[in-house]
């Protein structure tokens, strides 16, 4: 088949494609799928750059001699494993890949079941790859980790929420969850346009002072809970200082978490980290996935969560260099994703 590779870690370059062997048959709950989108994330630019830190040794448990990223992807059920109950063949899907396998930068992916859910039939299949590994975070961010209850009469605030999981956080807050007050941080018009469609009630802009811009809101709901999306040291300080007592704070971006000399304690704040690879890796919980984009995928449908795709590219080697320098580059908002039917030059996965 053909794929988009790594061999050998490194810059954007070092993405080549390559004729492989086919997965094989699936076994047990795997699944055989064609592969006809996929989104880019920043996972996928920290792999291919040899950066990956979310967990240590990441790089010894990695498939060899070379890996296939991309970490979230649509297409068309081919075949299905023998204990398989949730699909069969010729659903289309759209799923969100284990860290530790081959991804979605192939034709081919075999994948565990219990990762994967129906596609939308509102959406196409790029605009469905969009959409599971940055829902499936900030739903576990949200729901399980900080632990919100649907109604409560408390803040959230999302440190930047134009990005592709930002976007979504914002939505499952207000159209899930239905809290009464969802900040953001932005700062360019195209980001605060963007963040406020996506369900924000108010943006606050992060180069400026965050606890002078909430003062001067003088609103009388508690900012109990913080999520971090981007630069967690750099906003340690300023989270101890604005949450509420008894208040939570979550990041899934790797940092050191320094909460010596802040308020953390004098607070009785909790921090947590969100890492959507924990359950796959640790096979805890695992068939929570497949739950998740069900309802997702019934969300889009009923028009109360919204596809947050930006940019659509070609799945090609030059269209998955270019997904990987738009993140690189920083400052995007939503995502980029990449299908085989999208209008450009050049063969799928050559």
């Amino acid at each position: 088949m053909k794929a988009i590779v790594v061999e050998k870690y490194g810059s954007v370059e070092n993405l080549i494609a390559k004729d492989v062997p086919d997965p094989g048959t699936p076994t047990g709950r795997e699944l055989l799928v064609r592969v006809e989108a996929c989104s880019v994330n920043p996972v996928d630019v920290k792999v291919r750059a040899g950066k990956y830190d979310d967990y240590p040794y990441y790089y010894e448990h990695t498939p060899r001699p070379y890996q296939i990223c991309g970490y979230d992807g649509a297409g068309t059920v081919v075949a299905i494993g023998p204990q398989c109950s949730f699909f069969k063949t010729g659903d289309q899907v759209f799923f969100s890949c284990s860290p530790l396998r081959h991804g979605s930068n192939a034709e081919l992916l075999l994948i565990d079941e219990r990762s994967v859910g129906h596609k939308p039939k509102s959406l196409d299949m790029t605009q469905a790859a969009a959409m599971p590994l940055t829902y499936l975070t900030a739903y576990e961010a949200l729901i399980e980790r900080l632990e919100i209850k649907k109604g409560e009469r408390a803040a959230l605030l999302i440190i930047n929420g134009s990005g592709g999981v930002g976007a979504v956080a914002s939505q499952i807050a207000r159209q899930v969850l239905e809290l009464p007050v969802v900040f953001t941080t932005a700062s360019r018009p195209n980001s605060i346009e963007f963040t406020k469609w996506m369900g924000a009630t108010h943006v606050l802009n992060h180069k400026e002072d965050l606890q002078k811009q909430l003062n001067e809101l003088n609103l009388d709901i508690p900012l109990k809970y913080i999520f971090i999306a981007h630069s967690t040291d750099r906003y340690m300080d300023i989270c101890a200082k604005i949450a509420a007592p008894f208040g939570k704070i979550c990041s899934i971006v790797q940092g050191e978490a320094r909460m010596y000399g802040t308020e953390f304690m004098a607070k009785s704040l909790s921090f947590v980290w969100c890492f959507l690879g924990t359950k796959s890796i640790y096979q805890v919980d695992i068939g929570s996935h497949h739950r998740i984009l069900e309802e997702l995928s019934q969300f889009i449908d009923s028009g109360r969560i919204t596809c947050h795709l930006v940019q659509r590219l070609k799945l090609t080697l030059e269209g998955v260099r270019e997904g990987h320098r738009i993140i690189e580059r920083g400052g995007s908002i939503g995502k980029t994703a990449l299908g085989i039917d999208e209008p450009g030059s050049g063969e799928a996965f050559v």
